[in-house]
């Protein structure tokens, strides 16, 4: 498959293709073009700009992975939001994972393309993440996963909304969620093609592993410390995966990652999710733009690994301090009281880009590349101190008592988690600002 790139607008295009919104998903934005680039799917990497200005014309379908959805929201605009609802409206389908998903929603700032609502965080398990069954209606998008299914009506009896035909195969229907949201869907035109079934006992709710708790009481016992809900039991017969119409375009919802590294039933979903929507795997564009920038020093190759030797020792800081650890080769789990997911965010950014400009013949490298990795060691280096300093002070007040990446006594954690990243759980701060430059950098690099 030829590598994907920003698109140049035409008239007509010739075949139907999909458009993959890059803006505002960092981590799981790279973990989706990973998926679908080792499968061969075809896809151009489109920013929120380009919607604006009339890009979906020429597409079939709208993938957007997770992230926020409000930050997606805000990068897209009332015009971007627009442009996405009349695509869909004319018959344009939309595909979104966990935070994509949450964009199309009812929620404030969303798109509205299904009359659904996200549950409330009081309400739901906020802090999920790894192996979990689903229970599967019959869909196109489970073809060659279902063959050994078998009916079961135990779901459509506990949850009279729900398919009765749903099966419960347990061999082949375990997927992943990463702290996903939650649905609230009472409208019966959307078809819930999936539910939460049992999670896997390597699963974490929170920094709690799901085998290691063993019953419910214990359960309760710890939603009493943690202050939020952490039973998956609770997540059970919830729907995971949706599909609605939006105008004379289909929409699917999924809030479990069909993109997850080495999920092989994931991927088996992706391709069918491809043919289902966009009609195909084999219509991939060449979109190339021809660059007329001044070529650049090999430089770049070797400020690029320093940055990521930086944050290989951020991440290393938070292993020897048995803050974090890797749950797979691109997600950490990390001990609540940290925010894990952000460095997680930074190394893997940084790792892509190092090993694209390794990989990448000098003519290659543009002004504009050489200008970004310039201003991402002015933002790293101060960033990462900070960050170094943060995690030996929040690692020593771990063990003396309870805290929580928002909730902390201490003056001197409060100053330097306001200084790094807002107040915002969204990212804010100095890491906004720094990995706003990180992934400009790596867009350039993968387009």
């Amino acid at each position: 498959m030829q590598e994907s790139t920003p698109v140049t607008h035409t008239s007509q295009r010739s075949a139907p293709g999909v458009a993959f919104l890059w803006d505002e998903s960092f981590i799981w934005g790279l973990m989706a073009y990973r998926a679908l680039k080792g499968l061969g799917l075809p896809f151009d990497l489109i920013k929120a700009e380009d919607i604006k200005t009339g890009a979906l014309n020429e597409y079939k379908m709208l993938f957007v992975p997770g992230g926020w959805a409000s930050n997606k929201g805000k990068a897209l605009g009332d015009s971007g939001l627009k442009a996405i609802r009349e695509f869909v409206e004319n018959g344009g389908n939309y595909l979104g994972f966990c935070g994509g998903a949450g964009l199309a929603t009812e929620a404030k700032g969303g798109i509205g393309l299904l009359n659904v609502r996200r549950r409330p965080t009081r309400e739901r398990v906020p802090s999920f993440s790894g192996r979990i069954r689903l229970n599967l209606n019959e869909h196109s998008i489970w073809n060659g996963i279902l063959e050994s299914g078998v009916k079961g009506q135990e779901l459509g009896e506990k949850k009279g909304e729900l398919n009765s035909s749903l099966t419960t195969h347990p061999s082949n229907l375990i997927f992943h969620a990463w702290w996903p949201s939650q649905f609230i869907v009472e409208d019966n035109s959307i078809k819930t093609l999936a539910a939460y079934g049992d999670a896997l006992t390597d699963a974490f709710s929170s920094d709690l592993n799901v085998g290691d708790v063993e019953s419910g009481s214990r359960w309760e016992e710890l939603e009493a410390v943690y202050q939020i809900n952490l039973n998956p039991e609770r997540l059970k017969y919830e729907p995971a995966v949706i599909e609605g119409t939006y105008g004379k375009g289909k929409v699917i919802l999924s809030l479990v990652h069909f993109d997850t590294p080495d999920d092989a039933n994931g991927q088996h979903v992706l391709l069918n999710l491809w043919e289902y929507l966009a009609g195909g795997h084999n219509s991939a564009q060449d979109r190339r733009r021809a660059s007329t920038k001044e070529k650049t020093s090999d430089l770049s190759r070797f400020h690029a690994f320093e940055l990521f030797t930086i944050c290989s020792e951020l991440i290393s800081l938070g292993e020897r301090n048995f803050l974090w650890f890797w749950r797979n080769s691109m997600l950490l789990q990390w001990r609540r009281g940290v925010r894990g997911l952000e460095y997680n965010t930074l190394y893997i950014m940084m790792k892509e880009i190092s090993v694209r400009l390794d990989h990448q013949s000098r003519k290659g490298i543009t002004q504009d590349i050489d200008n970004c990795i310039d201003n991402t060691k002015v933002l790293l280096e101060p960033f990462v101190e900070k960050a170094k300093n943060l995690l030996l002070l929040e690692r020593y007040a771990l063990q003396k008592g309870h805290i929580t990446y928002e909730r902390c006594d201490d003056p001197e954690i409060q100053k330097l988690r306001g200084e790094l990243f807002s107040e915002s759980k969204s990212h804010g701060g100095m890491f906004k600002e720094l990995v706003n430059e990180i992934d400009k950098l790596l867009f350039l690099l993968l387009t």
